[in-house]
């Protein structure tokens, strides 16, 4: 059934229009005859949130590694107006991943034919190759250099793993990052402790984006009395480089926020929730931080997961739309927030049918009033919520 959408602040391609939207499972063409029609009541519609880097959601994780986990995960976040995801693993050992990759492939071939909640885009597999001293809340038992047995079987069994997170001045570090460039993989500095000449080394290795920036990596630090640029200063002197920000109002403050946006500018920076299993929570409930078998307890405080010493955060608690709210409260224009949110993350995994409203492209939407408050969503055409 062809839809229209009326009375509408579209969001979409950094400006706000009143176009009218035609869509079936696709963006149609704005003269489209439509069989049913939505009036808008002035809210705002743009393209469907894009998560690229969660954990999960509504008390579940994805490294349960089971089919019930990835769909109630997929369900939660598409009522937050997500309505594509990259399910992201945790440093785990080898057989516990390789279970949650064929979980991955069950529920999407099954979401193929029904849609129940976001839609799967690539896997985004986070560690263990990782610095043992920036491993922040990632299990340390799991931590290791890149071993080229276990990350070819893990690559070979999943065709559709679209980025790795890795610490990239680890030793086998340019073997591993060189295999996933010849993937076509996103190879992603994350948990690192490299300094800013060795991640400008990573960088011409094939390390193209920085995992939840500011988290899990050096600043500018005294050594010997001496400043010392770190990772983070690696990624602002080289435009090669792309972030994500966790901009769920805890992770980083609004001026932090404010300076990666001047810096890296919309088209350089995606919105991630790095959510894990406590989303949807509230403050005061006890959780846990990876699967069910291995996870670490964490509890839910001021809307943030922290592990139980409460010296590091164990995860965020966030959902798209609160993310576009708090980077509005940092001084960023809609049409780019909702650019952040959308139309970024999809160009940087290479998914050309999702992340903006044009013509052929897939009929993710989402409607929202002038708080982010999600009101409706679609995807595929098929409206959720």
């Amino acid at each position: 059934m062809i839809t229209k959408i009326i009375n509408a602040r579209v969001v979409d391609g950094g400006r706000i229009s009143d176009d009218p939207i035609c869509f079936d499972d696709r963006i149609l063409p704005q003269g489209s005859f439509a069989e049913r029609i939505i009036d808008a009541g002035g809210q705002f519609v743009s393209a469907g949130f894009i998560d690229l880097h969660l954990h999960g959601g509504d008390g579940y994780d994805f490294m349960d590694g089971s089919d019930e986990a990835f769909r109630r995960i997929a369900a939660f976040h598409a009522r937050h107006g997500t309505t594509a995801m990259c399910p992201t693993t945790l440093s785990g050992d080898l057989d516990e991943t390789l279970e949650v990759i064929e979980a991955y492939k069950r529920v999407k071939t099954e979401a193929q034919t029904k849609v129940t909640g976001s839609d799967f885009i690539g896997l985004h597999l986070e560690g263990p190759y990782f610095a043992y001293s920036q491993r922040g809340a990632q299990d340390p038992k799991y931590i290791h250099p890149p071993r080229p047995d276990e990350y070819i079987r893990l690559l070979d069994a999943c065709p559709d793993i679209v980025r790795w997170s890795a610490a990239p001045e680890l030793d086998s570090g340019w073997e591993f990052v060189g295999e996933l460039k010849r993937r076509g993989i996103l190879a992603s500095a994350g948990h690192t402790d490299a300094d800013c000449r060795q991640m400008l080394e990573a960088a011409r290795q094939g390390y193209t984006h920085m995992t939840h920036l500011y988290s899990g990596m050096k600043g500018v630090e005294r050594i010997a009395g001496i400043r010392v640029a770190g990772a983070v200063e690696g990624a602002f002197l080289c435009d090669d480089i792309t972030v994500e920000v966790i901009a769920d109002g805890m992770h980083l403050p609004h001026e932090i926020l404010a300076l990666v946006y001047k810096i890296k500018g919309a088209d350089r920076t995606a919105l991630i929730t790095d959510a894990m299993r406590g989303a949807g929570l509230p403050d005061g409930s006890e959780t846990l931080l990876g699967s069910k078998q291995n996870g670490q307890p964490a509890i839910i405080e001021q809307g943030v997961a922290w592990l139980p010493t409460r010296d590091a955060f164990a995860g965020s608690v966030a959902t798209t739309d609160r993310l576009v709210r708090n980077i509005l409260a940092s001084g960023i224009t809609l049409t780019d927030a909702v650019k952040m949110a959308s139309e970024t993350p999809a160009k940087l995994i290479g998914c050309r049918n999702k992340g903006r409203l044009e013509v052929g492209y897939d009929a993710d939407i989402v409607m929202f009033d002038e708080e982010v408050k999600v009101s409706r969503v679609f995807i595929r055409g098929e409206e959720l919520l």
